[in-house]
């Protein structure tokens, strides 16, 4: 018999690369976490990790492994769904990971909708920037996670997916900028200084992603996921930007100006793991959030405002 509980510390290694990191999703000691694979080795009658450095990676039985773990727990998030539903109607807590502009444009107007349509139903809500909420969610800290596509994402057969909205990006200069006055393509702001989200964060590629196709790489001189701090650094000078438009909705953007750009976009989707999105509890959520983007259409006001 192979304990399921040593299935999850599988995947946790598998997903953070190291016992440590594995331990700390997993709130446990990396004590505890090597003496489960061990465990999991001894069941499975072959090592299933190899060390590299500080690190460690998978062997070929790890892999085949991992892809039952997959597999495995996915039917136990089905099988629990089943039992809720059976079980409930309904009421209990959920814990949704979403980063800041999604949340006040989506996730706050669903939990409004939720105490009319769900009233037993309590959401959590942990504020995660860039691709964190899938590791949250991953990792069990979160039921369901609104993140951002973004240019290699790994298609990730362990979660379940319902796209929400696509975001066009403004172009934000200083109000001084000599093409403040025209519409100019993104290509002839090949040699401006950049201002963005650092490296890592989704919103970071699609910006570069952008500007590749444009025909140059775009030089960061400046990074903060803050895009009041983004704006901030544009209104005095410090370089030029692309943000999502949500992203302005509500600001005074004084001291720049804002053109439409043509092209890239945030894609947001939420995530539930495979198995789960049928779970009582996490239903209405998806569903007011699905109904909610139905036909939401992002938008910051005036995109010429100064």
């Amino acid at each position: 018999m192979i304990d399921t509980r040593r299935l999850r510390t599988l995947q946790a290694v598998a997903d953070h690369g190291t016992v440590t990191a594995a331990a700390a999703a997993l709130h446990l000691t990396p004590s505890a976490v090597s003496q489960q694979l061990a465990a999991l080795e001894h069941e499975v009658g072959h090592r299933l990790f190899v060390r590299d450095g500080r690190g460690v990676h998978l062997t070929a039985v790890g892999k085949i492994m991992l892809g039952h773990a997959d597999e495995v727990l996915a039917q136990l998030e089905r099988a629990r769904a089943e039992v809720a539903d059976y079980t409930t109607g309904a009421a209990g807590e959920v814990t949704a990971a979403c980063f800041a502009t999604a949340i006040s444009a989506v996730l706050a107007p669903a939990i409004t909708a939720l105490r009319v349509s769900a009233p037993r139903l309590q959401v959590r809500v942990r504020d995660a920037e860039g691709d964190q909420s899938l590791t949250m969610l991953l990792d069990g800290e979160a039921d369901v996670a609104i993140a951002v596509e973004y240019r290699g994402a790994p298609d990730d057969r362990r979660l379940s997916r319902v796209s929400l909205y696509a975001e066009p990006f403004d172009l934000v200069l200083p109000e001084a900028h000599p093409l403040t006055g025209r519409d100019a393509p993104l290509a002839a702001l090949g040699d401006q200084t950049w201002i963005g989200p650092y490296p890592g964060n989704p919103v970071h590629d699609v910006i570069a992603f952008a500007c590749e196709r444009a025909g140059f790489t775009p030089r960061f001189a400046h990074c903060s996921d803050d895009f009041r701090a983004v704006v901030a650094l544009v209104a005095a000078g410090a370089g030029v930007a692309l943000v999502p438009r949500l992203a302005l909705r509500d600001m005074a953007l004084r001291g720049v100006a804002v053109r439409h750009v043509p092209g890239p976009e945030r894609r947001v989707f939420a995530a539930v793991r495979r198995g789960a999105e049928h779970h009582p509890l996490l239903r209405p959520l998806l569903d007011t959030l699905r109904d909610l983007t139905a036909s939401f259409t992002p938008d910051s006001g005036d995109p010429e405002r100064c």
